[in-house]
């Protein structure tokens, strides 16, 4: 198939220099802003290490203020909460889900699950931010083979991640991995694609 990458989603938007004020504060990269007379108006922001950007303004979008649902994912959802708030986002408390159909239970996952931390803010209009918490994709939903970091910060939760796997690691070895960088490789290159981890 053709590669489709997704590349903007439309946020609805009530007032754009507010708007725009919101996204300034919460330090994510002005793209563009473009207007052609008094009707039309574009603003691009990309959230830190997104493929994918937002567009609001004026004449974008005839959806209603506030309705946009778009979800944010994290590698480290407590960090991004305290970033976010340190930032200005009114960033609801980290919950997790007990299990299908039953209400989510405050705090994060216990046992670190991807898919399973999740945590929320709106923007002065009301479009919903939904964090969510994966370090491990299921299996299918990232090609093999392919690992890519879009952050320095995403890099180092990865290596941290691989850092406390090599350490258990070691342990069953019974002493020191002179081939450590090899299997940190390994080890990111699975978890990048939802396989098992190396033993």
């Amino acid at each position: 198939m053709t590669d489709l990458k997704l590349e903007v989603v439309v946020l609805p938007v009530s007032d754009v220099d507010r708007a725009k004020g919101f996204y300034d504060g919460l330090g994510w990269r002005l793209d563009a802003d473009f207007a052609a007379g008094d009707e039309f108006r574009v603003v691009q922001y990309t959230p830190p290490g997104s493929p994918c950007s937002i567009h609001f303004g004026k004449g974008v979008t005839t959806a209603a203020p506030g309705s946009g649902r778009t979800y944010l994912i994290v590698s480290d959802i407590e960090a991004a909460r305290r970033e976010l708030i340190g930032r200005g986002a009114a960033v609801s408390e980290v919950v997790h889900r007990a299990g299908p159909g039953q209400p989510p239970l405050k705090g994060r996952d216990p046992e670190g699950r991807s898919y399973s931390s999740f945590a929320s803010f709106n923007d002065p209009d009301g479009n919903s931010w939904l964090l969510q918490e994966i370090t491990t994709r299921l299996p299918g939903r990232v090609e093999s083979g392919i690992a890519s970091f879009t952050s320095a910060a995403e890099l180092a939760a990865a290596l941290r991640r691989a850092g406390a796997a090599h350490g258990e690691h070691e342990k069953k070895l019974g002493g020191r991995d002179e081939n450590w960088p090899d299997w940190y490789a390994d080890y990111m290159m699975r978890e990048a694609a939802g396989n098992p981890p190396p033993v």
